[in-house]
């Protein structure tokens, strides 16, 4: 019985090709009691990989985080499954905004602590107690509203290149770093403000509403379905597009096109570009922000260092890795001293002295 993938990500891109079929990007979440994940894992595993579902998809006590592709011609098939799970029937699939055959490359079903990394203690709250959930049109109402309070519950390097107008951008790296810093830079408006958050799918707030109301914040809302549901009801609906640039996504696409604004800047010489790379040096791998022209220049390494280690023979380039552990900023998602443009985003008292 067949538990875990065997095709490397080469020889699953080539059945794909040769499949010739559509295939649908999507992902969704849901908090739920699941008494032993290791069992439901196997389970989703056996299921889907019969469907050809691929990507990348947590099951903890706490519920499931779904991100994945499958054939378009199998859709129907997976949502029945879906509906089988009492607690996954009639759940909200987030279609992705722009399609690629190759998103997924590999199934990967994983058991976790938790869904999200949060750092939470999820006995001291009760989690259940949610902010209140909005969808596109109402969304659009708050942000304008002088007294809300607009915040980005992603990392850096993703509202780097992307976020709705006014927010606010925390410059951190982990979703659980944000949490103590937004609760503390917004103490004095837990009373008398609307705090208003979204995230890419709607998963993060979910939680962190519960957080922010346990912490003392009167009047909380989300985003329903975050960035991606937010894109289709707007388009859907005809209503206005309060989101500029790109939506980042954990998946091979990196990104999807929300509106032709370029906010971000090459991380090496400063020209507007917005499209994420990882450093082609393989005991760095750096995510970070590379043009066309310095990515010819480079070779796709993010610094002069980097791209002499590439250009060895691989032979010569595994024996310098030999006993090295990989680079910190591997971890840091664009963090580092040689990305003379990497832009620090605006911390939350900055931006909200600046609406004052």
């Amino acid at each position: 019985m067949q538990l875990y993938n065997t095709l490397s990500a080469k020889e699953r891109a080539a059945l794909i090709e040769e499949a010739g079929k559509d295939r649908l990007t999507l992902s969704f979440y849901q908090y739920a009691k699941i008494e032993n994940p290791q069992e439901f894992r196997d389970h989703l595993f056996l299921t889907w990989n019969a469907l050809d579902v691929l990507g990348r998809i947590y099951v903890a006590h706490e519920g499931i985080n779904g991100q994945l592709s499958l054939p378009a011609d199998q859709f129907e098939a997976f949502k029945n499954h879906l509906d089988t799970i009492d607690f996954l029937k009639g759940i909200r699939l987030n279609i992705a905004i722009e399609q690629d055959n190759m998103s997924f490359l590999k199934l990967k079903v994983k058991v976790r602590p938790k869904i999200v990394a949060d750092g939470l203690n999820d006995e001291t709250f009760d989690v259940r107690n949610k902010g209140i959930h909005v969808g596109a049109e109402q969304f659009n109402e708050l942000i304008e509203d002088e007294n809300t309070v607009l915040v980005d519950m992603r990392n850096h390097y993703e509202s780097e290149i992307g976020h709705f107008k006014n927010a606010v951008t925390p410059d951190v790296d982990t979703f659980r770093e944000s949490l103590d810093i937004i609760e503390a830079d917004l103490r004095e408006y837990k009373e008398d403000k609307k705090l208003v958050m979204y995230c890419t799918g709607g998963i993060r707030c979910e939680k962190a509403s519960a957080y922010f109301k346990h912490k003392g914040f009167k009047n909380v809302y989300q985003l329903e379905g975050g960035i991606i549901e937010y894109t289709r009801q707007v388009n859907d609906k005809g209503l206005d597009n309060k989101f500029i640039g790109k939506n980042f996504v954990f998946d091979e696409r990196r990104a999807e096109k929300i509106s032709d604004d370029v906010i971000a800047q090459c991380h090496q010489c400063g020209s507007p570009f917005d499209i994420h790379t990882n450093c082609a040096n393989d005991a760095c791998h750096l995510l970070f922000i590379q043009c066309d022209a310095c990515k010819e220049e480079m070779n796709n390494c993010c610094s002069t260092n980097c791209k002499e280690i590439h250009a060895l023979p691989y032979e010569e380039q595994k024996a310098l890795r030999k006993g090295q552990k990989n680079s910190n900023d591997i971890f840091k998602k664009g963090r580092a001293d040689h990305l003379p443009y990497k832009k620090d985003l605006r911390n939350i008292f900055e931006t909200l002295a600046q609406k004052k």
